[in-house]
């Protein structure tokens, strides 16, 4: 695991030049993004946090770090290709490298929905963001991994994703994270040869106000930087939560 002291960095050409780790986050602004964000700057990271508005990433940053100086707001919409070059392009230039990835923007539960009579454009909005948001980042950001030391690519999942144990609801949400684990399969087969270690994480559901969830910000987002901070030659392809195998 990386430590706020082990390294240092400054400016050179308009471009930090660091040995500090850098972290990606999607969908960083709010929520268990939000909370990820935070905790990877206690344990030493430079953040890109990932916002689809940016005044609201910028207003999240400045919550978290107030100097300025780990956590960092970009503009990113995981829907929108051009978006996502954007960002490899802004982590090249600002950073000049990405250690870790984290998968996290996602649309919301349709739990008022039925695979039975489900809205099929609403289901495709899902996949867009959900399947292959992550996938287009990835696709962006691999030759930055590639020559990271210690490359991690975390998917947020979730317990609907489990198709062990669904049983009806949330038909939008559910296949499209499900896929995103068979994703997380295909990827850390292809890419362990690269050293790239790629893991799919169940964070449970927060009990924000108004929904059904039991677990803290904190505690879902530790389930997250339990994949992030893995060793070298650690697991991969796995689908968990705290650290524990849950049900694909």
């Amino acid at each position: 695991m990386y430590s706020a002291g082990s390294a240092s960095g400054g400016w050179q050409d308009g471009r930090m030049s660091i040995d500090l780790p850098v972290a990606v986050v999607t969908g960083g602004n709010r929520g268990i993004g939000r909370e990820v964000c935070r905790q990877l700057a206690l344990l030493g990271y430079l953040v890109a946090l990932g916002s689809r508005d940016l005044r609201k990433g910028e207003l999240a940053a400045k919550e978290l770090d107030p100097e300025g100086s780990r956590i960092f707001a970009c503009h990113l919409e995981v829907d929108n290709s051009l978006s996502v070059d954007a960002l490899a392009g802004w982590m090249k230039e600002r950073f000049g490298r990405a250690d870790v990835l984290v998968n996290n923007a996602s649309t919301p539960y349709d739990r008022w929905a039925t695979a039975s009579s489900a809205d099929l454009g609403m289901v495709a909005e899902a996949i867009d963001v959900n399947l292959f948001g992550p996938w287009r980042v990835v696709h962006a950001l691999l030759p930055l991994l590639r020559s990271s030391p210690r490359p991690r690519i975390v998917n947020v999942s979730s317990e609907d994703a489990s198709i062990a144990a669904m049983t009806g609801g949330s038909p939008a949400f559910s296949v499209s994270k499900a896929s995103l684990n068979a994703l997380t399969r295909l990827l850390a087969g292809e890419l362990g040869r690269d050293g790239i270690l790629v893991n799919a994480v169940c964070p449970g559901q927060p009990g924000d106000p108004g929904t059904r969830g039991t677990r803290t910000l904190a505690q879902a987002a530790a389930s997250i930087i339990w994949a992030v901070t893995l060793p070298n030659g650690g697991p991969t392809g796995t689908f968990s939560r705290d650290g524990q195998p849950f049900p694909w």
